[in-house]
């Protein structure tokens, strides 16, 4: 069997070493305390530089620490991309909190789900209507918007946290049940990002484009976090829009661009396509990208963008490289200090490396089957099928579990299915994803209608589950069939449904 390209490829055969103090709080603390003038971060209310950023992060710890709140309890953090939203995600882990990220569209039953699983202390949020429905979920929980506007109170041993110190619990789930946390610690999340800041050699000058949401690994774990260690900038957009990206790419001199395929999709179709050479690396993750697409932006925009794969469980794990062949429909070699493998009868991509998380929160069923066990380091189960080229390139070549990507977002197919089998009209239903040019996958409900049941529109569905689903997991398509494939156990077989 072939064996990746080592990840020394991304160093020039150079050592891998994480910044001191080995923590990611430490990391970001050092770098920012010098040239405190530089601009940071720029929201609709502005720039704000590295020092004013130290110091609102200081403050608002302060805050945390003042509503009680102590090294370990959890908090839950969600809101659109702004400054307020970075400085309390930073505050919070500089408190030796653990951060909660969490998806702003989620409804109630999602929402009670997070809260009973890691039972949070606070809540951070600036969504209408989130105060109340948390409160009616947890009432001792305290929740204020991510500005934090309680009572200064003097700041206390902050950034006093060692690298195995949980910092990060982000919701992700296999082929069953409801999402679980991956937990992991502040050495985990350092480790990714700076195999990252060498990989792509981003720097000081680099000014980041970041429209993806900072409850997503791919944006906040990668977009902020990278900028935050570099000393870089980023431009914090509120969403996506294509008009918006080419309008910061004139004001602000963008030199980066993070993306998703859907993304990528809509920008290759923009009459100002060709303004993306401007910037120096455009990277696509979350989900394949297209190689026809990927050549299409070469053709008609000089851009050749660089694919990368990770996971919540992992943060980064694989990228093309920076300097070599970005090879399309390959996701590259091993990010310095990441082992890889597949297996033997399988083909399951098999990693190891600092970045690699320890477990999930309170669950050591699930953790016995994620990791292989190994005298040398245990190997994590990614639940992604890979193929290794002749040169060393690792392809993505499906899933072993039954996940869905779509935009870039994962779905869960056993959520999807519960929340869709309260239809009066469905007897029976079974979610899958389909191949999608714009969003990669799409959600499709195959369907057994209840006896003398008419089948709804797509449209009646789609409003039926707005109620209890986030909109990226409401199905695209309805297709009606006589029966679910099962096998000998009665188990819905969702591969037939994907090659029906």
């Amino acid at each position: 069997m072939l064996s990746p390209r080592s990840w020394t490829a991304h160093t020039d055969g150079q050592p891998f070493v994480l910044p001191e103090p080995g923590t990611l709080v430490g990391a970001w603390v050092a770098t920012l305390s010098q040239n405190p003038d530089q601009p940071l971060l720029h929201d609709a209310t502005g720039w704000v530089n590295r020092g004013e950023f130290l110091a609102r992060t200081e403050r608002v710890a302060g805050r945390l620490q003042g509503m009680g709140l102590k090294p370990g309890d959890r908090v839950v953090i969600s809101g659109p991309s702004t400054v307020d939203l970075a400085v309390a995600h930073v505050a919070a882990l500089r408190a030796a909190l653990v951060v909660v990220p969490t998806n702003g569209s989620y409804q109630e039953p999602e929402l009670a789900h997070v809260v009973a699983d890691a039972c949070p202390r606070a809540a951070l949020v600036d969504h209408p209507g989130w105060e109340n429905t948390l409160k009616s979920l947890d009432p001792t929980l305290l929740v204020c918007p991510t500005s934090v506007p309680w009572p200064d109170h003097p700041p206390q041993n902050l950034d006093a946290v060692a690298p195995d110190s949980p910092a990060f619990i982000g919701y992700t789930s296999g082929t069953t049940g409801r999402p679980k946390g991956a937990v992991l610690s502040q050495a985990n999340l350092l480790a990714s990002v700076a195999a990252v800041q060498v990989a792509w050699q981003w720097t000081a000058q680099d000014r980041l484009l970041l429209c993806l949401p900072m409850f997503h690994m791919h944006g906040l774990g990668v977009g902020l976090h990278g900028t935050l260690l570099t000393g870089g900038s980023a431009v914090l957009q509120q969403g996506f829009d294509p008009d918006e990206i080419f309008s910061a790419l004139d004001h602000h001199q963008g030199t980066m661009f993070f993306g998703v395929p859907t993304m990528y999709h809509r920008l290759a179709s923009h009459s100002r396509v060709a303004d993306l050479a401007q910037l120096r690396l455009c990277v696509s993750g979350s989900a394949p990208l297209a190689a026809a697409l990927n050549q299409r932006l070469a053709t008609e925009a000089g851009v050749t963008v660089l694919e990368r794969y990770g996971m919540t469980e992992t943060v980064m794990l694989v990228s093309n490289p920076f300097d070599q062949e970005r090879r399309p429909g390959a996701v590259g070699f091993p990010l310095p200090g990441v082992d890889l493998r597949l297996d033997e009868a399988s083909n399951e991509i098999l990693v190891r490396g600092p970045n690699v998380f320890d477990g999930y929160w309170e669950r050591p069923e699930a953790n016995q089957e994620a990791f292989v066990a190994d005298p040398d380091g245990d190997w994590f189960r990614t639940g992604d099928l890979g193929a290794i080229d002749q040169d060393g390139y690792v392809a993505i070549i499906g899933r072993a579990k039954e996940l869905i990507i779509s935009g870039g977002f994962n779905v869960y197919p056993r959520e999807v299915d519960d929340a869709l089998a309260e239809h009066p009209a469905f007897a029976e239903v079974a979610v899958a994803g389909a191949p999608s040019e714009e969003w990669g996958e799409e959600v499709v409900a195959w369907v057994v209608l209840a006896d003398e049941a008419t089948a709804p529109s797509i449209d009646e569905v789609r409003a039926f589950a707005r109620e209890t689903l986030a909109a990226y997991k409401l199905p695209r398509r309805i297709q009606v069939v006589k029966a679910l494939p099962r096998n000998a156990l009665g188990k819905v077989m969702r591969h037939e449904l994907r090659e029906d």
